[in-house]
């Protein structure tokens, strides 16, 4: 049986209200709405007056809050899970936090079907490491309001090709006024719009080329990832990446 979550949601943006609508319909209960730049949240930040009938956080707002947000979920028992990204410089920190108790899953996406995506990215640059006709290349665009770049998750995937081939070893985000070398990885990245995330790996030879792409529809599948890696953390203790839930789901 579901343990039923009593949920802190820290960040109420567009993403917050969508981990509400899906909180709501698998009968969980929203304690608070955290946001300090929201004028329908219930509070500015995290206190023990708004957390304590929480057991649950599910965080999806700015790094620069990540280590103290994280410190008063260890120091009030709350499970939380963080998908905000751009804080892997204070994720040893982080980590020591929960090394006496307490749970914390994070993630730079969520989403089931960007790990489906991270898995056939990763095969396929395999597949090519001994066909040096093939270049392999990648791209990412997102909405005009999104604060890092590249994203998280085009990180993920690049470290998950770098993983898999023989040929690139090292990532390059910046615009490149040169040719790229052969061991480099080039990410390009693009602002603007309403997009909710695209990312594409490109595998190109002068004979073809073949893409491989995650397109999200909607922040849904982002929100309901989250929510279930909340419900699987439920009965765990420790510092886990969402690669540690999607395991579980053969993923």
């Amino acid at each position: 049986m579901m343990h039923i979550m009593d949920v802190l949601i820290v960040g109420y943006g567009n993403m917050g209200k969508e981990i509400e609508r899906i909180l709501t319909d698998r009968k969980h209960t929203v304690i608070a709405r955290i946001d300090p730049a929201a004028d329908d949240a219930d509070a500015a930040k995290l206190s023990p007056e708004t957390a304590k009938d929480a057991d649950t956080a599910i965080e999806f707002s700015l790094a620069s809050g990540v280590y103290e947000n994280a410190a008063f979920y260890a120091q009030n028992g709350i499970r939380a899970v963080v998908g905000t990204t751009g804080w892997n410089d204070r994720l040893d920190e982080v980590e020591a936090l929960f090394e006496t108790g307490g749970s914390f899953i994070h993630g730079s996406n969520f989403s089931i079907g960007a790990h489906l995506f991270f898995n056939l990215v990763e095969r396929a640059a395999a597949l090519i490491s001994d066909l040096p006709s093939y270049d392999i290349m990648m791209f990412e665009m997102h909405h005009k309001n999104k604060k890092d770049s590249p994203s998280g998750t085009a990180l993920v995937t690049a470290d998950r090709i770098l993983k898999a081939s023989k040929i690139k070893k090292r990532i390059v985000t910046e615009k490149l006024d040169r040719k790229p070398e052969p061991d480099e990885l080039h990410i390009g990245s693009v602002r603007g719009g309403a997009e909710p995330g695209r990312h594409s790996v490109i595998l190109d030879s002068i004979a073809d080329s073949l893409e491989i792409s995650h397109r999200a529809r909607s922040r849904a599948g982002f929100a309901l990832g989250a929510v279930l890696a909340a419900e699987w953390l439920q009965n765990k203790e420790g510092f886990y990446t969402v690669e540690n839930f999607l395991s579980d789901l053969g993923i």
